[in-house]
């Protein structure tokens, strides 16, 4: 591995020259001339420096971007080597969208920990678009995402199902009557999710499928938020059925009665397009392909 783009992107990360020393164990001597020696073999300055700051130059974004895929890459490459001789270990890089991600990941990495305790797991919360865009730069060893992702460069595999209800506070009006017409639905508020988002995309859907588009929305980039918003009686929301059911249990939300719902989608993995993956990423993906220690779906609770 090049050493002076492990010293680059420490100094890109840490801003500092000494605490980019004190986190590879270098003298800042050191790390000053392996940051001279990456510029001069660029052949640009990479670093714009002061007293009080170090921050990349345009140059220095270019090659920040390019260095970490690179090091990603050699890390992989060192962790498929290892796996050789090894059982299960080591650091995986896990990215998921919001729904699996805050409501039915931290269950598998429960799983993971007392089963394969080597395995130190790095979680990236993001949306889909991101989670794939991560994984495509080598950033992430496998993502978790929700909805139709199509990448031609990457590997989608679908693992499970999901189900997504309309939902609105107890106290809405809407809560306690026994069936909804669409129509009723498009005066309403809806609060949704950015666009880049799986469940963004579930719910532009569900708009086309019962035929009618909101004319007042209001974007949110987080599915709390949105929670916390329709609880309060802000507007109404198409959430998963994870990310709801404490709420339906409690009776703070309600699940509106609409023909044609639930919506259902699939959670899929992605991984890059190659045959080689660690033992650490082998594992990972039998425990969801397996639906190991995932919560169990109850239709009953709504």
């Amino acid at each position: 591995m090049d050493q002076s783009l492990l010293v680059f992107v420490t100094v890109a990360e840490k801003k500092n020259f000494s605490r980019a020393a004190e986190e590879l164990h270098m003298t800042q001597p050191a790390v000053s001339q392996y940051i001279q020696t990456l510029e001069r073999a660029i052949g640009a300055k990479l670093l714009e420096r002061s007293n009080k700051f170090v921050r990349l130059n345009k140059a220095g974004e270019i090659v920040y971007h390019h260095a970490k895929e690179i090091l990603g890459i050699y890390t992989r490459m060192q962790c498929l080597v290892d796996d050789i001789m090894h059982t299960a270990s080591g650091t995986l890089s896990i990215g998921a969208s919001y729904t699996f991600g805050e409501y039915l990941l931290p269950h598998v990495i429960a799983y993971l920990h007392k089963e394969y305790p080597l395995i130190k797991p790095n979680i990236t919360i993001a949306n889909t678009k991101e989670i794939a865009e991560f994984v495509l730069a080598h950033q992430l060893d496998v993502g978790v995402v929700e909805g139709g992702l199509h990448q031609e460069k990457l590997y989608i595999e679908p693992f499970a199902e999901d189900r997504m209800y309309i939902v609105a506070s107890a106290h809405h009006p809407y809560a306690q009557k026994k069936q909804l017409l669409p129509s009723d639905l498009s005066k309403e508020t809806w609060i949704v999710r950015e666009v880049g988002s799986g469940t963004r995309e579930a719910t532009e859907k569900m708009f086309a499928t019962l035929d009618f588009y909101p004319s007042n929305m209001m974007e949110f980039g987080s599915t709390q938020i949105i929670k916390e918003s329709v609880e309060a009686g802000l507007g109404i929301t198409l959430l998963s059925y994870w990310a709801i059911r404490k709420e339906i249990a409690t009776g703070s939300m309600m699940a509106l009665n609409i023909e044609k719902l639930p919506i259902t989608r699939q959670f899929s993995w992605v991984t890059q397009a190659t045959p080689f993956h660690t033992k650490a990423t082998e594992v990972f993906l039998d425990v969801l392909r397996n639906n190991k220690n995932l919560p169990v779906f109850s239709e009953a609770e709504f």
